[in-house]
């Protein structure tokens, strides 16, 4: 009876190897889940980063305020017969006067 009872166990391990531990167990159907929400995160994160830069894309090409806008801003350019000022702010003075 002892030989059956062993005999049926390692069967029923045997049979379940394959459920929980195998190429398409729950363990790696578990693993590949985790791994595909992970992807749908970044895939949210790039569309909305590319929906940015279509806009920005479209806004370049319909109007020359955006190129002129980035040439004012990132490239520190002026028109012809402009002219820039700088005023630098004042530093700021201590509570206490001498």
């Amino acid at each position: 009876m002892r030989w059956l009872t062993a005999g049926l166990l390692a069967l029923l391990v045997l049979l379940q190897y394959p459920l929980w531990l195998g190429k398409g167990g729950w363990l790696k159907i578990w693993e590949y889940g985790r791994q595909l929400e992970a992807q749908k995160e970044e895939t949210r994160q790039l569309e909305i980063r590319n929906a940015g830069l279509d806009a920005e894309v479209r806004d370049l090409k319909q109007g020359y305020e955006a190129i002129e806008e980035r040439a004012r801003f990132e490239l520190g350019m002026v028109k012809p017969d402009e002219v820039f000022v700088q005023i630098p702010d004042r530093p700021q003075r201590s509570e206490k006067q001498p």
